[in-house]
């Protein structure tokens, strides 16, 4: 069923990614009627300085 690809700046706790992960499967299942079990989610933390928006990095904007 479906997987999830997530790219987040680091420093989330484990809590937050948890509850991240519980809730987008909760509403997965309630719109597609997918079991819990097939919902697949990867969450991969990105240091700011290997994300660039608008040609700059983020670990050097202000």
């Amino acid at each position: 069923m479906p997987t999830y690809r997530i790219e987040l700046f680091e420093g989330r706790s484990v809590e937050q990614k948890r509850k991240l992960a519980e809730e987008i499967t909760r509403v997965t299942t309630e719109v597609l009627g997918s079991a819990p079990e097939s919902v697949d989610i990867i969450i991969t933390d990105v240091p700011r300085h290997n994300w660039a928006t608008g040609g700059k990095l983020w670990s050097e904007q202000n």
